[in-house]
């Protein structure tokens, strides 16, 4: 695939790792880089956190394995902390998002008491800061967004992001609907509305000129969104590859058809979701976006039956999506139509850092 002309490859973090030892760690702990090895104790830290504040774990192994080794380690840094027993307690990640945001994630281990796990939040918030100022100062910015979060039943974790200094700015409502057989088949879209896959070469590769007509899409749609921040074609291309759960055949575009040319209008990306045992029980939509001018045609709820009908197809008994709260879309309702209800509810947090 090749770049547009006035677009670089993607950066990396691989050489803007600030100094990776915190301070403040309780006596006789370190901190260091994780690798292949650091896997395992790393997807079992996390879903114990996950356990304790929401009630069930959200990510996989493979979203483990690809963050920390896979093609989706290229764009994140990393540190893990261990006592003096050699556990794993603490793992902070800060992920090159766009320009002007990156995603910071801090995870302690819950089995600490408040005291030790606040000590050691601190330092790997204080650590991701280091980072995210690293990585704004090589893209050539006088300030940068922090953008990280907790889920809305985890009070521990909301504190710990007050005390780094992060403000919460946004709710967001994690939905799923339930797939069966009833929704095998083919659905009416909109009046003038083409829902197709993307299309592809004989040898499975995507069609460039879709690939670059569904960024573009997006782009346009997502610009009235919340925090949006642009975010180039190869940086665009290059994460949604890294998802382990990625495939070329979970792509729809939404074309109108009443005039001269099929024009597309609408893109829905989803990823397969899978289980402890690598396999497709779930799709999830990555991306949903209409353009403005297109809203109103029923052009969203042809994608999403798309994305339903394939899932109950393939066998998988969920679609989940992620929708923010206070959307100005009127989103949420349109997926409350469509049959989805809110599992869990997470937040946004933001910390804003002037580079010197």
């Amino acid at each position: 695939m090749t770049a547009r002309p006035h677009e670089q490859e993607p950066m990396t973090l691989l050489q803007l790792t600030p100094d990776l030892l915190p301070t403040a760690l309780p006596s006789g702990w370190r901190a260091h880089v994780p690798g292949p090895d650091d896997v395992p104790d790393l997807h079992a830290l996390r879903a114990r956190h996950e356990v304790v504040a929401r009630g069930a774990r959200t990510a996989g192994a493979d979203a483990t394995q690809a963050e920390v080794t896979g093609d989706g380690a290229g764009t994140r840094v990393h540190v893990v902390v261990r006592d003096t027993t050699g556990a794993a307690r603490g793992w902070a990640t800060v992920t090159d998002r766009a320009a002007g945001r990156v995603l910071v994630a801090v995870v302690v281990d819950p089995d600490l008491d408040d005291a030790t796990g606040d000590e050691v939040a601190a330092a790997l918030f204080a650590w991701a800061e280091a980072a995210g100022l690293a990585l704004a100062r090589a893209r050539g910015l006088t300030r940068t967004q922090l953008d990280s979060g907790a889920f809305d039943a985890d009070p521990r974790q909301q504190r710990r992001l007050v005390a780094a200094g992060y403000a919460r700015v946004r709710r967001w409502w994690q939905m799923r609907r339930p797939v069966g057989d009833d929704d095998r088949g083919l659905r009416p879209t909109g009046p003038g509305v083409v829902v197709r896959r993307l299309r592809r070469a004989a040898d499975g590769a995507p069609d460039e000129r879709d690939l670059v007509a569904s960024h573009d899409v997006l782009e346009q749609a997502f610009a009235d969104h919340f925090n949006h921040h642009e975010e180039t074609f190869d940086e665009f291309l290059a994460r949604l590859r890294a998802d382990p759960g990625h495939r070329w055949d979970h792509w729809w575009i939404a074309e109108l058809v009443d005039g001269a040319e099929p024009a597309p209008v609408g893109v829905l990306i989803a990823s397969a979701s899978v289980d402890e045992q690598g396999r497709a029980v779930g799709s999830y939509v990555e991306y949903l976006g209409v353009l403005r001018t297109a809203r109103g045609r029923g052009v969203a709820r042809s994608l999403l039956d798309a994305v339903v009908t394939d899932a109950a197809e393939r066998g998988r008994t969920r679609v989940a999506l992620e929708v923010d709260a206070d959307s100005p879309t009127g989103a949420a309702d349109l997926y409350v139509r469509c049959g989805f209800s809110t599992s869990y509810v997470t937040q946004s947090w933001h910390r804003y850092v002037d580079v010197t």
